[in-house]
């Protein structure tokens, strides 16, 4: 490591590169909870829209009556602040108020997946219940039915159960014909031993006062316990302070040059994740009103919702992105309105962003980089000065950040690949019961060691190139999976690629680089012997010989997670 190059991310000199006037934030701009931010709002945004879902508006008066009412049911349940509040649900109103209401309590808030199994759901809610904590659930009556009869008894912890249907605040005409036809699923409750068991609608809200409960609740307390992926082993609970989200909120709305106002933003990611999490914080601090898509692959009812609401923001993961992309009454409406496209939480091939930014307006793709373990974002593409398509953007306000390779433990030149280190007020406390995990993952100068592989150019803006773990090591060479499936997808026949590293029996230690492809629709080819060929000899004109695919898996469609990512984890099981 030589001097200049430690000094060139000390001197933090992607600072020129920010927008006009922006400058570190004084650190008192977050020494206050997220519950306490939210007063604001409530007070001065009272009869404005909320929340839309599905035909039903809220105001900012009814979420604050019913999280109220949600936050009074916990206390009388003996629940204090640190205990533990699960929302085991999709985009739904009763997210949002159960997230609320479990601050106004002063309760520590932990996504869910509803997409989660039994046994996984049991695995968070111990997890969550360690130490003396008391958990309580909010989730669907159709889950409840499937799920958590079955494990009710195996989680101690577990106090309170409050159960809700998808279509408790539709019409009843809606309820009814939605459950008559199966398009709202539908779940007995049922008394759970030695458990509070309640119906959301029935039992809190239309039980408990309004009135705001009064619970002591500082900076430095937690408010969310919000899980990772678990893709090296099972997942682990990233501990974030209110300090820490309403650090990353308020750098974030300095960054963007986002304001107070009536306006609408719209999201595909789920709450669940840190993601969506983020996107309905920033809406809630900010007096917007959100859009709710409780099932974000239903593209034309997130068309006929940007018709009706015209938001100011799209935020979504490429995927989802991409599957706009195809829609027509998407590729036909008018995109005025939306000032920014907030790309998230993966890779977007270039191709991809510029064919978007031809429907929506040149300019207005924004791509952002971030993790749960930082609240979650560190780094973004400027709102006005030069975006770069395919890079995630410079280090933002009161972030300091560094490239280390991976293989030597120096710090990275400019130009050359190494993993992020990342430092700020918005770097999670640690991993819940999992010291050993933290002490690898922030290390004594509190730097973030993200796991994630950039490239950093002159200016300062970054280039994802892959995670440490999905590095395909061919006889020595590193071949960054990330690079060489942006690369490939320009082929026309590749609609989605995804490379995985397969043990070389020929060269143990080494491996060979297997891809997996789904057909770009009514592409044409002779055969799929022919297609594969066309794709090895495009790959040897545009790669390094060691990055071309040796194997090649035709699939009809890639694994994906919850939040629309690939899921390699998957996909090297089979192997």
């Amino acid at each position: 490591m030589t001097q200049t190059q430690s000094s060139k991310y000390s001197e933090r000199f992607w600072k020129k590169s920010w927008d006009k006037g922006l400058e570190d934030l004084k650190p008192s701009a977050w020494e206050g909870t997220f519950r306490d931010a939210l007063r604001k709002t409530f007070d001065e945004d009272a009869d404005d829209i909320a929340l839309t879902f599905l035909g039903v508006e809220f105001t900012f008066r009814e979420l604050d009556h019913y999280s109220s009412q949600f936050a009074n049911m916990l206390i009388d349940e003996g629940f204090k602040k640190g205990d533990v509040v699960g929302i085991n649900m999709p985009n739904i109103p009763e997210y949002v108020i159960a997230l609320v209401g479990a601050h106004k309590a002063g309760c520590v808030v932990s996504g869910v997946s509803p997409l989660h199994s039994a046994m996984q759901i049991q695995y968070q809610l111990n997890d969550l219940g360690s130490g003396g904590r008391k958990v309580a659930l909010v989730t669907l009556d159709a889950i409840f039915e499937n799920h958590i009869t079955k494990i009710a008894d195996k989680v101690p912890s577990l106090k309170v159960v409050v159960a809700a249907n998808l279509g408790d605040f539709l019409p009843g005409i809606k309820q009814f014909l939605g459950k008559l036809i199966g398009k709202i699923p539908k779940g007995k409750i049922t008394p759970l031993p030695g458990k509070t068991v309640l119906d959301l609608q029935r039992d809190v809200l239309g039980n408990y006062p309004t009135d705001l409960p009064k619970v002591d609740l500082t900076p430095d307390d937690l408010a969310y316990i919000q899980y990772t992926g678990g893709t090296t082993g099972p997942p682990k609970g990233a501990m974030l302070t209110h300090r820490n989200a309403v650090a990353d909120l308020v750098i974030v709305q300095e960054w963007l040059g986002w304001e107070r106002g009536k306006h609408v933003a719209c999201s595909g990611f789920p709450f669940f994740h840190i993601a969506g999490l983020f996107f309905c914080e920033n809406c809630l601090y900010l007096g917007w009103a959100q859009v709710l898509v409780p099932n974000p692959r239903d593209t034309d009812y997130i068309s006929d919702q940007i018709e009706e609401y015209r938001p100011k923001a799209y935020v979504n993961v490429p995927s989802l992105f991409q599957m706009l992309m195809k829609n027509e009454k998407f590729q036909e409406l008018d995109h005025s309105d939306c000032d920014l496209c907030i790309s998230a939480a993966a890779p977007f091939p270039k191709e991809s962003q510029e064919v978007l930014e031809g429907i929506v307006g040149e300019g207005k793709l924004l791509e952002v980089y971030g993790m749960t373990e930082c609240s979650p974002l560190t780094v973004m593409n400027p709102s006005e000065n030069k975006k770069k398509l395919g890079h995630i953007g410079l280090p933002i306000l009161n972030t300091e950040l560094k490239l280390v390779d991976p293989t030597t433990g120096e710090i990275a030149p400019l130009g050359k690949a190494g993993e992020i280190w990342v430092k700020g007020p918005m770097v999670m406390q640690g991993y819940l019961n999992k010291p050993e995990e933290t002490k690898n993952a922030i290390d004594e100068e509190g730097y973030m060691h993200t796991g994630d592989v950039a490239i950093m150019d002159e200016e300062g803006y970054l280039r994802l190139v892959d995670r440490t773990k999905d590095m395909i090591n061919v006889s020595g060479f590193k071949v960054f999976s990330s690079k060489v499936e942006d690369t490939l997808s320009k082929h026309p026949g590749i609609d989605t690629i995804a490379l995985i590293g397969v043990p070389d029996a020929d060269r143990p230690g080494s491996e060979r680089v297997k891809a997996y492809i789904q057909i770009t629709p009514d592409y044409e080819y002779k055969s799929e012997k022919a297609l594969k060929e066309d794709i090895t000899k495009f790959a040897k004109e545009q790669c390094a010989a060691y990055e071309v695919p040796k194997i090649i898996e035709i699939v009809d469609e890639l694994p994906l997670t919850a939040v629309g990512k690939i899921d390699k984890k998957v996909l090297r099981k089979k192997q």
